[in-house]
């Protein structure tokens, strides 16, 4: 255990070591647990040198943005909301494999325009280590655009980070896993403005009624929900299994599932030949 700690505290060393060096950056900020803590390590770093800069478009929750603006707020960072949305971009609401690529290559577009505007040097993601086991197209945007990962150079995972945030008395150190809204969809399903609202207040409902960890997948007219051990517990209870089929009715599902797998970041990605991917981007 002291050697874990030992070997946590280097990356964080290493880290702030790395954030200085590059002189100014712009932080893809989006109030989740890696991009938090990598704002709070840059501005820790560089002080007003580091800025962060919120995506807001239809696929990106309300409550998430509020979160956004009011930790910047509390932190005295300076913070530059943009409109970034992607179901203008050509291609993305088909729904294809690599449309994180084609959101993360527009994104980091517009925060370049902003950084060169700021006269800051470098953009800054907040992929980690654990975020190269799985089909992540959105961090070949990251390459070819030159934006860094500070938290995968320094070898950070996401254990560590959340660790380390709960050390530094972040907010967001116990907080859900969360990727965008277009996540809950098939590959291939069209995504709608309608579609996202309906999976947004489907989800912020289980939110509110206490869920830590959860995802709401939508299959045309079935939601399939996929929570952890905890949320598993709260679906327990008769009362709430019915408010939960109620309420998701409300906003639009006909059918109400309850994935026996559980929560588990990518699953939509279980329905693709990963391998086959990667050797076509690789020729």
């Amino acid at each position: 255990m002291f050697s874990t700690e030992i070997d946590t505290s280097k990356k964080e060393e290493l880290l702030l070591n790395n954030l200085r060096e590059l002189g100014s950056v712009a932080v893809a900020f989006s109030s989740g647990v890696d991009s938090t803590f990598l704002l709070k390590m840059a501005h820790d770093a560089l002080g007003e040198r580091a800025i962060a800069v919120t995506a807001q478009s239809c696929s990106f929750p309300k409550r998430e943005l509020n979160e956004a603006i009011a930790f910047c707020a509390g932190e005295g960072i300076k913070h530059i909301v943009i409109e970034s949305e992607e179901l203008d971009v050509e291609g993305f609401a088909d729904n294809p494999p690599n449309r994180c690529y084609l959101c993360k290559h527009e994104l980091f577009e517009k925060i370049a325009r902003v950084a060169e505007e700021h006269g800051v040097s470098y953009i800054a993601e907040g992929s980690n280590v654990d975020d190269e086991g799985d089909y992540r197209p959105g961090l070949i945007a990251v390459k070819e655009m030159g934006v860094r990962s500070p938290l995968r150079e320094s070898g950070l995972t996401k254990s560590e980070i959340r660790a380390l945030s709960k050390r530094m008395g972040l907010p967001t150190w116990n907080k859900q896993s969360f990727a965008c809204l277009s996540s809950r969809f098939p590959y291939g399903e069209r995504i709608t403005r309608e579609a996202l609202n309906q999976i947004d207040l489907a989800e912020q409902f289980l939110i509110d009624e206490g869920f830590m960890q959860v995802r709401v997948r939508k299959h045309g007219n079935l939601a399939r929900i996929e929570t952890n051990p905890d949320g598993f517990d709260l679906f327990a209870d008769p009362a709430r299994r019915a408010r939960t089929v109620s309420a998701l009715k409300n906003v639009g599902f006909t059918y109400v599932s309850l994935d026996l797998l559980g929560y588990r970041t990518g699953s939509m990605n279980e329905t693709l030949d990963i391998n086959k991917l990667r050797k076509s981007k690789e020729d």
